[in-house]
């Protein structure tokens, strides 16, 4: 089933730069907190871009290893210190044993065989390694504008609600992020933590909302879900009122396994 959100299109290279700005700084937070450090071996599942592998190279060492995965490795740099591969997570055997950490953002809400990617994922991994998943539940958190008192904001959302549907019908579980603690307890890793965050009133929600209605701009008019009038207005309105915009939220999940 094709992904909603093709790497191919224009958009992407923004909607990756957004995310970015605005969850790494947690993402690396919550990374040095598993303790990564020199001499790692590390596998980033479903990567997109190099900013996360990048960073991860540059915390692991010449003796250390990262390995970014992608179904689409358009975007990721092979001069960045880490290695690259094609590889789908939820239909192939892992691309190694032994990581020392294995981390995904953004990645198994959107993978039909979600239950599967997991499971390699954690099979990936040696005995005290650490799994750190992050993935957005747009239900949690469904407004594009939660402080509502305009007839735009009204749009902005019918719009977001519109997104909603899209994903779905790509088979994205728009309620996984919620429940990556539970599917981790129940693979048997120890030491199990999650919390919630979303980013409002940054200046890159207004940027991603712009890039992914856009990106998704045929399909939301294909389905009767938006017209062309709408996306065009709402376009506008997020370039003259950008703070009024929030993102999903997004659910980290950590755990540890056994040795």
């Amino acid at each position: 089933m094709a992904y909603l959100l093709d790497n191919q299109q224009s958009e992407a290279g923004e909607r990756f730069g957004a995310i970015n700005r605005m969850f790494n700084r947690r993402t690396f937070d919550r990374l040095d907190q598993v303790g990564i450090g020199a001499g790692w071996r590390v596998w980033e599942v479903g990567a997109g871009s190099s900013s996360v592998p990048a960073w991860l190279a540059g915390r692991v060492g010449p003796d250390g290893e990262v390995l970014a995965t992608d179904l689409d490795t358009t975007w990721l740099d092979a001069d960045a210190g880490f290695t690259t591969l094609r590889h789908d997570v939820a239909a192939e055997p892992p691309p190694g044993e032994g990581f020392d950490l294995v981390h995904s953002r953004m990645v198994l809400l959107h993978v039909p065989g979600r239950d599967q990617a997991l499971a390699s994922m954690i099979q990936a991994l040696r005995p005290g390694g650490w799994l750190v998943l992050e993935d957005i539940d747009p239900l949690m958190q469904p407004l594009s504008c939660p402080d509502v008192y305009a007839p735009e904001h009204r749009r902005a959302n019918r719009l977001r609600e519109g997104f909603r549907t899209l994903l779905a019908s790509r088979g994205a579980d728009l309620a996984y992020g919620r429940t990556a603690p539970r599917r981790l307890r129940e693979a048997g890793l120890t030491e199990i933590e999650a919390e919630g965050y979303f980013p409002l009133s940054m200046p890159d929600c207004a940027v991603l909302e712009a890039a992914t209605i856009r990106q998704i701009r045929d399909d939301l008019i294909a389905r009767d879900l938006a017209t062309a009038t709408e996306i065009d207005d709402h376009l506008a309105y997020v370039a003259t009122d950008p703070g009024q915009f929030a993102t999903s939220a997004i659910i980290t999940a950590w755990g540890r396994k056994p040795l």
